[in-house]
């Protein structure tokens, strides 16, 4: 029994795939494709172990295409080009059996690798799905990417979890074989972080870690069963995301000493720069925003560098800028009012723009008074002047709080005297 459970109880059809069914429900946008037969290109964008490259195989198969797969880690120009070689040989242009060719964590691609794939999916030889947890717009070049749709596949939920720890107790062949009962999932599911194959990866050496037949999952047992053996699965590399969310807590933690060790163990293990620059970007205006500006341009400059030197000199800057972040004042303020701003807007959709603030390029626009009551502020005293900004439906809710910390509480003291209606 040599194969991990993930790929024992991989699913083979649409019928068999957990969650997703915006994708591959019965009015999912994969399934119309394959039922029509038009296999577009595309990428798949979504978090770790949430089935992205069994996707790719199920199109492939129920759309009776053949099959090619390579990993961004370690396929070159040279293995692009063998491979768009043998799909030509295999299919033909632009026939409903265009060879599909799967790319799994594209983003780790370079431009001149994805520029090999242009032609080939511009002339039909192949039909690119590429995998990817990053943004594809960030991380796939614009040429390639006008040329693919872009599927998100979401998170799953914790039912979808649960299912599939049922489906490994009921339709596996080794575990279908001992008596095991589900009386708590709730560390199960809080290990896995929403990742399928880890939370299987870790199912597994529960249960092959016991000699027993009859086997109880509890919180208490999971929790001393992993605990006692987190290194057998440390080493596939699964932690990643669990040691970039220790590092961005290390950050906003203040401790420069967790963050240059949580650093280390990322540039140890081969880490992509940009994947940790990306990330200093992220908390330098999540985590810092205006109680130090500063923050977002070092993180920006951080992330330019590394992108051009590369390693090893990179980890220097890296850890510049990460313990620059560390120690700096922090505040949360402007990741709190866009959050509570989107909830309004999801809660009460589109409200009416006040007139006065209405763009007004027409004659008609004018006489429906567009623009009429609004007051330019550079006319006034200190560039200000009151009047109201929000929709009618809104006025005075208060949507920004400034954090505590010197930079932003002069904001707010700019503030008080100019807003009464929003208490501050």
């Amino acid at each position: 029994m040599n194969e991990p459970l993930a790929e024992r109880i991989r699913p083979k059809s649409l019928n068999d795939y957990i969650s997703q069914q915006h994708l591959v429900g019965p009015n999912g946008y994969l399934t119309q494709h394959i039922k029509q037969g038009v296999i577009p290109s595309l990428i798949l964008w979504g978090p770790p172990g949430i089935g992205k490259t069994t996707l790719a195989n199920i199109i492939a198969t129920e759309s009776k295409r053949p099959f090619y797969t390579l990993s961004a880690i370690n396929s070159g120009v040279k293995d692009i080009r063998d491979v768009i070689a043998k799909a030509k040989q295999s299919g033909g242009l632009f026939t409903t059996k265009n060879p599909i060719l799967f790319i799994d964590e594209i983003h780790r691609f370079s431009k001149s690798q994805q520029d090999s794939l242009l032609g080939a999916v511009e002339k039909g030889w192949i039909t690119l799905i590429g995998a990817t947890t990053e943004n594809p717009s960030f991380e796939v070049i614009p040429a390639l990417l006008s040329r693919c749709q872009v599927y998100i596949l979401n998170s799953f939920e914790r039912e979808d979890l649960i299912a599939l720890i049922h489906r490994a107790v009921t339709k596996d062949e080794f575990l279908s074989k001992k008596n095991i009962k589900l009386k708590e999932t709730d560390a199960l599911i809080r290990l896995s972080g929403g990742d399928a194959r880890k939370l299987l990866n870790i199912f597994e050496l529960l249960i092959t870690s016991s000699e027993q037949e009859n086997i109880t999952i509890t919180d208490k047992y999971v929790m001393d069963r992993v605990q006692k053996n987190m290194a057998r699965y440390d080493k596939t590399g699964e932690q990643h995301y669990d040691i970039i969310s220790a590092f961005i807590k290390s950050i906003r933690g203040s401790d420069p000493n967790a963050t240059v060790y949580w650093l280390a163990r990322m540039i140890e293990g081969g880490e992509d720069v940009k994947f940790i620059a990306r990330r200093l970007l992220i908390s330098a205006s999540e985590d810092i925003g205006n109680a130090n500006p500063t923050a977002l341009i070092m993180a920006n400059n951080t992330f330019q560098a590394v992108s051009t030197i590369g390693y090893p000199e990179s980890r220097i800057i890296l850890s510049q800028c990460a313990v620059y972040l560390a120690n700096s004042a922090k505040s949360n303020a402007s990741y709190e009012a866009i959050g509570k701003a989107q909830q309004i807007v999801q809660e009460t959709g589109d409200l009416p723009i006040p007139l006065h603030l209405r763009n007004a390029p027409t004659k008609l626009m004018k006489d429906l008074n567009y623009g009429k009551e609004y007051k330019y502020a550079h006319n006034y005293n200190d560039n200000f002047v009151e009047q109201e900004f929000l929709p009618d439906e809104l006025s005075g809710t208060k949507l920004y709080e400034p954090g505590q910390n010197k930079r932003e509480q002069s904001f707010r003291e700019i503030l008080k005297k100019r807003w009464k209606k929003y208490n501050y």
